[in-house]
């Protein structure tokens, strides 16, 4: 904790940004090491060049935040109490006022704007969202390990949905057995809703599960992650329930193929976009093209979608540490659809996938 708020304070003194507000729960757990869903309610830390740390949360958070490990100055809020006016008087009182206070564009609310106009009017508000994203984006060892661990449970989760498959079983029960037996295995919240799609279904990247049944000849997609001590992990497979027509099984071998070789690119100074292009180009040779509808895939770790967006035109670097996915698909309408989706950790001798449930094409008889 004290050495990513020490990085953070140093990479904005080096923007002249003398404070930043966090409110996103990945970057205030990033920083913080406590993990909430605050709903409604206001959870930020404060770090400025000027003062220790502050974190604001309600008050019935308060001995959760420091159970987590926060050694500094909490602010801790009744629901009848106003936050803003609190933290504008701590401020005011040691005579510590901003004057440029960074925030995450993405995730601040107008209303919180206004609320920090409202108290901090000479202040000048900055987005600093790419500061954080820039940080997250190499991982530690310990980040690693958290990632490898959640990507073997993911693992588990597809081998948990391809066992419940059988005649008559809808895609919602499929559902309900991944997460029955991840939950066995202490499991206690999913990344994302977990996807299992069916036959004509799965031409639908993100269609939505439903209590329609699997029949024979149908393809079975499955996209799940889970998260494990704070971090995500996210797989796809698909798989064929009794039989496969002809051009689904070309289709599936040429996702395998685009993704196999967009991991082979996946090397240490290679740009982001090469990754999507080289797979991209593989499923248009084969005349798949117009049917590869997103990008190669995503920045991994706190969320299951972060920095860096893997499409074609991104010239980010890989570097050593960088965790993100690799997902090409093809999804043609009433014919089939198809995603192969793996975690690649990037290591100092290239990638390293660090899921590993079988790409095999699996017929489930």
């Amino acid at each position: 904790m004290k050495e990513r708020i020490e990085k953070l304070l140093a990479k904005m003194k080096e923007m002249n940004l003398d404070s930043m507000f966090i409110t996103s729960t990945a970057n205030v757990y990033y920083i913080s090491n406590y993990y909430t869903d605050p709903h409604e309610r206001l959870v930020s830390v404060y770090l400025s060049n000027n003062m220790d740390p502050v974190l604001i949360v309600p008050a019935m958070e308060k001995g959760d935040a420091k159970a987590a490990g926060w050694q500094y100055d909490i602010i801790a809020y009744q629901d009848h109490e106003q936050p803003w006016q609190m933290f504008y008087k701590r401020l005011k009182a040691a005579e510590k006022l901003p004057k440029t206070i960074g925030v995450e564009h993405n995730h601040f609310t107008l209303d919180r704007y206004y609320m920090l106009q409202h108290y901090f009017p000479k202040t000048e508000v900055i987005n600093a969202e790419e500061l954080l994203a820039n940080l997250r984006v190499i991982k530690s060892k310990h980040e690693y390990e958290r990632l490898k661990t959640a990507a073997e449970l993911a693992d588990f989760g597809v081998k948990a949905g391809i066992a419940a498959i059988k005649e008559g079983i809808s895609e919602l029960e499929i559902i309900a057995a991944i997460e029955f037996e991840l939950k066995k295995q202490g499991v206690q919240s999913m990344s994302f809703s977990t996807m299992a799609l069916t036959g004509a279904k799965t031409a639908s990247p993100h269609g939505t599960p439903s209590m329609k049944k699997v029949e024979k000849g149908d393809l079975v997609l499955f996209d799940l992650g889970v998260i494990y001590e704070g971090y995500c992990s996210d797989i796809t497979r698909t798989v064929a329930f009794k039989s496969i027509a002809k051009e689904q099984e070309t289709i599936y071998h040429t996702v395998l193929a685009a993704e196999e070789k967009a991991i082979e690119a996946a090397q240490l100074g290679v740009p982001v976009g090469k990754l999507d292009q080289i797979a991209r180009d593989h499923i248009t040779a084969n005349g798949y093209g117009e049917y590869f509808t997103h990008r190669i895939g995503h920045g991994l770790g706190i969320e299951t979608h972060e920095y860096p967006s893997m499409h074609q035109d991104n010239e980010l670097p890989l570097a050593e540490n960088m965790c993100f996915t690799i997902e090409p698909g093809i999804y043609v309408p009433n014919v089939a659809g198809v995603r192969i989706e793996d975690m690649i950790y990037m290591t100092s001798k290239g990638p390293e996938v660090l899921t590993a449930a079988t790409k095999e094409l699996i017929i489930v008889e």
